[in-house]
């Protein structure tokens, strides 16, 4: 490929669209590998060098600097491909989680050439509220369902997550719309990104490029 970035599909969405959902379903089919920010923070080694600057500033309740997130971002994405966990000249990427805020995508512009963002929308901020306060008690999760808590995150993702749509053109933007059944959001999240792999890979088996 030209472009030595890794080749990228953005899923995009408030808190509760589905994004972690569509991700894990589109990292079944092959020619797609799935990373999601939630799990990488999860995963992360505490004892290596940048974990230890990330669990500083956790640990005190402080927001991670977008540099430090970034670093830890590539360095994960970097050992995945060392692993061939993750192979960038068969696979799109589908990042979910990342870019959260414009400096962050600023940042990430060195690191992937975005093809497609898939925005999971929802009109319906109180029916994802609902939602989200549903799976953290189906998960045990019992602070995470607390309204006040919901209702920040949303404030989060409004002031500053939700701006990164205007970074990028607005012609690799496709509106999906979140509300209803996975099966039925999978079928439109698939028409927004099965043209990408076929314009990119010829077999995503073997990962020929055009």
């Amino acid at each position: 490929m030209a472009d030595d970035r890794y080749q990228t599909i953005l899923l995009f969405g408030a808190p509760g669209a589905g994004k972690g959902t569509q991700g894990k379903i589109l990292a079944t089919i092959p020619g797609f590998f799935h990373m999601s920010t939630g799990e990488m923070f999860r995963n992360i080694d505490i004892s290596s060098d940048i974990g230890k600057i990330f669990y500083s500033y956790s640990s005190r309740g402080e927001l991670v600097p977008d540099d430090v997130v970034i670093r830890l971002w590539s360095q994960t994405i970097h050992a995945y491909t060392t692993l061939s966990i993750y192979k960038p000249r068969a696979d799109l990427l589908i990042l979910d989680g990342l870019p959260r805020n414009v400096a962050q995508a600023r940042l990430m512009h060195k690191y992937i050439n975005v093809l497609r963002i898939v925005h999971l929308k929802c009109e319906d901020k109180e029916e994802m509220i609902k939602r989200l306060s549903r799976r953290a008690l189906k998960e045990n999760r019992p602070d995470d369902a607390r309204e006040d808590v919901i209702r920040r995150r949303w404030e989060v993702y409004e002031r500053e997550t939700f701006p990164v749509l205007e970074f990028y053109p607005k012609h690799l933007v496709t509106e999906v719309n979140a509300v209803g059944a996975p099966a039925n959001v999978l079928c439109k999240v698939l028409e927004a990104v099965a043209p990408v792999q076929d314009s990119h890979f010829r077999n995503p088996l073997d990962g020929a490029a055009r």
